[in-house]
């Protein structure tokens, strides 16, 4: 019995082992097929990526008025300051910064930065840029308009002095710092085109040559915790716009950003992704407070209730704008959630008269104050020479005497224009500009704005916004100046204009541009 009870024990032993072989065996099989794949996956993942650019200027990124190459700069030269993908200050060469008084900034510099060629990055290349934006035309020179010197504390600290308080001017600290070592024996403005320049960003310039240009990823570069899939940009350069768009069409450019409205009957629809986001470009009316008829806060929330923006966007635009509400919709972290419209209410805007005594007749709204009776007309200011924004007036014109309130359209030269509205002389104003990074909205609330408008609240909470940092307080007060915005009615928002960002389906990751940065996520793209 002993001895079959061995052998049985001796059998079921050999049976395991055999059985942990076998199993052993199809493990490794699995791990070294998973490694196989992983190593195929690998070798198709593409982690070079191609751009473009059109009639290039110059690759100097503060010469140059190209937006492409402002964009793709950005890969390459790091500025003291950048911005999320929401639009919110971050420090880049500059670690931290503080204000010191009304006049001035004090700036502390990365210490571990080095330009692409191995030299230290310090102040004195702050110095130089900031200088040199002071001499020359360029696209950043309004970033530095104010500033009157830069005193250089020492290698990693300078202190930016200002002839006036400027709210925000961190924001103004987004221009492309260059290498003071590199530049200093150029000819600045016209160092030759085929040489490769110095940056501190992601990539570097390591080839120039007539039609293209190629990018690598810098491995000096300061942020070691970020790690770059894509390993080699080519930015191929092209005579016009119409080649890039058609080498873009045939798959020989991954991304491309424009302003373009008509993009579609360049590129077509088919075989890339693309996202249209609000671009910085805002038309708005100034409705002037000191006008008898505009300083009634129910006749500025009636003209802000008859005005359909949508059918100025589909039917003069073709839908190519996005509708406005208020200057910081764009995306801005303190703008975000908020329906700051009216909306188009036709019934509302007449309630909100004849609640405030106004009374419909002969199609006009009319009121009788001191013994003498008026009916609301306004005088609508617009520039002659830009013809879409006399249409526009001719829209605005035809809504709101739909709802009785009668407009003359002033159709002014530029010269005309241009004083009547440094002297605020006319009803309601129809204005665009070129919004700024920063949430700054003195030019709606601050002295001596558009619409004449003064509130002691507003007045409060300008004062306290551009003597903080603390991000729950702005965000409060801005909420705040968005309800004024829409409860006074001084500005009726009406649209901005479309950024359009356009990519190879094939690209992967996570694309979230917007109109300062393009390549937010680019870290983790490939094809």
């Amino acid at each position: 019995m002993k001895s079959n009870w061995i052998k049985y024990v001796f059998i079921i032993f050999i049976v395991g082992m055999l059985l942990f072989a076998i199993f052993k065996i199809r493990q490794d099989e699995e791990e070294k097929q998973q490694e196989l794949e992983h190593t195929s996956s690998q070798e198709e993942k593409i982690t070079e990526l191609t751009l473009g650019i059109a009639e290039l200027d110059t690759m100097n990124p503060i010469l140059s008025n190209h937006k492409n190459v402002q964009d793709i700069s950005k890969l390459i030269y790091d500025s003291l300051v950048t911005l999320t993908a929401d639009y919110k200050a971050e420090a880049c060469l500059a670690t931290e910064w503080a204000k010191q008084s009304d006049n001035s900034y004090l700036i502390k510099l990365r210490e571990n930065v080095k330009w692409s060629d191995g030299e230290r990055f310090t102040a004195e290349d702050v110095r130089f840029t900031i200088d040199r934006l002071k001499e020359v035309s360029s696209i950043y020179s309004y970033n530095v308009q104010y500033v009157t010197g830069v005193d250089i504390i020492d290698d990693y600290t300078v202190k930016i002095n200002l002839d006036r308080e400027i709210p925000f001017f961190e924001y103004q600290l987004t221009f492309p710092i260059l290498s003071k070592e590199y530049y200093e024996a150029e000819d600045f403005v016209n160092t030759e085109k085929n040489k490769s320049p110095v940056g501190t960003g992601k990539y570097k310039i390591t080839e120039v040559q007539p039609s293209y240009i190629i990018l690598e990823k810098n491995i000096g570069w300061w942020n070691k915790q970020t790690s770059l899939t894509i390993e080699k940009i080519t930015v191929n350069l092209y005579s016009s716009i119409g080649e890039l768009y058609n080498s873009f069409k045939i798959g020989n450019i991954d991304l491309i950003s424009t302003t373009n409205d008509n993009l579609q009957e360049y590129i077509g629809i088919i075989g890339y992704s693309s996202k249209e986001l609000k671009g910085r470009d805002h038309t708005f009316l100034a409705l002037n407070t000191q006008n008898y008829f505009l300083s009634k806060q129910e006749v500025r929330k009636a003209i802000a209730y008859s005005i359909d923006k949508e059918n100025i966007v589909s039917s003069i635009f073709n839908n190519k704008c996005f509708t406005s509400s208020f200057p910081l919709d764009y995306g801005s972290w303190l703008s975000q959630g908020q329906d700051v419209s009216n909306g188009y209410n036709l019934e509302q805007g007449k309630q909100v008269l004849t609640d405030n005594g106004w009374i419909f007749r002969s199609g006009t709204w009319q009121k009788t104050e001191n013994r003498k009776t008026q009916a609301i007309t306004l005088s609508l200011l617009v520039r002659a020479s830009d013809a879409s924004k006399v249409s526009v007036a001719e829209n605005l014109k035809q809504q709101l005497e739909n709802q009785g309130i009668k407009i003359n359209i002033v159709q002014a030269s530029d010269e005309q224009y241009n004083n009547s509205i440094n002297t605020k002389k006319y009803d309601i104003a129809l204005c665009s500009m070129t919004l700024s990074p920063s949430p700054n909205l003195t030019t709606y609330f601050g002295e001596g704005n558009l619409a004449n408008y003064s509130n002691e609240e507003v007045t409060s909470i300008m004062n306290e916004v551009k003597n903080t940092t603390d991000e729950q307080v702005l965000q409060e007060k801005y909420t705040r100046l968005s309800e004024l915005y829409k409860t006074e009615s001084p500005y009726i928002s009406l649209y901005n204009n479309k950024y359009i960002v356009a990519y190879n389906s094939g690209l992967v990751g996570e694309i979230t541009p917007n109109w300062f940065y393009q390549f937010y996520g680019i870290e983790g793209w490939y094809k």
